[in-house]
Formats: C-alpha cells, sequence, structure tokens
C-alpha cells in the first residue's frame, strides 16, 4: 500500500495500493457486489473524477462509505479530496497492467446483464 499519505493534504489522504500490489482476489470481491459494480460502470463510462454524491446508490450514506472503501483498498478506484469534495476516479490504467482485459470483459458482462 501506498504510504497512507497519498496525494492529498495531510491529515485527509487515503491509502491506496500500489499497482504492484493489487490482488486478483480483492479486485474480484469488490467487483462481485452489483453495487460496488454500478459505481465501476458510472467511473468507466464517464472516464471523469466524480465526487460521491454523483452516484444514485440505492443504500444510506454509511454502506456508501463502506462501498467506496473495499474499491478503493482493493485498487479499482482512486479517491482524492479536493476542498471538502472526495473524488473518484477508476484505476483503468493500473488494472489493465495488473490484469489485462479483466475489466473489459467485467463490464462487458454487466451491460450484457443489464441488457445493454
Amino acid at each position: 500500500m501506498t504510504s497512507g499519505v497519498g496525494t492529498a493534504a495531510p491529515g485527509r489522504a487515503l491509502a491506496h495500493p500500489d499497482r504492484d500490489r493489487l490482488a486478483l482476489e480483492r479486485v474480484l470481491h469488490a467487483l462481485a457486489d452489483p453495487v460496488r459494480l454500478s459505481v465501476v460502470g458510472v467511473l468507466a463510462e464517464t472516464g471523469e473524477e466524480l465526487p460521491c454524491s454523483a452516484f444514485a446508490l440505492p443504500v444510506s450514506k454509511s454502506t456508501c462509505t463502506h462501498h467506496f472503501r473495499v474499491l478503493r483498498e482493493a485498487g479499482v478506484i482512486r479517491q482524492v479530496y479536493r476542498g471538502t469534495a472526495k473524488l473518484n476516479a477508476l484505476r483503468r490504467a493500473d488494472l489493465d497492467a495488473r490484469f489485462p482485459g479483466l475489466l473489459d470483459v467485467v463490464l462487458t458482462a454487466r451491460r450484457r446483464a443489464d441488457g445493454a
């Protein structure tokens, strides 16, 4: 894991695993939940950093926090503080480098399951 200092101001940094420390079982676990997979799908579609409030998730705020933490700790997303907002970005380059094709296969399967 990154030193826990990340790229945010001291005291507001969030730890993220380095690319070479991404574990397949943790990534698959993070992607296995429908709520987390929907977050990843939105991030993949937009290609942008989005605040947590941009996601219309059918769960409580504390459960949202849990889902974002699971995604971050697995290395699927990067979270950074910008002012008072916590922004989320898909770590596509890291995931593609570590597990080539995995993200595309999972997102394609999600779209097919959703009937798109």
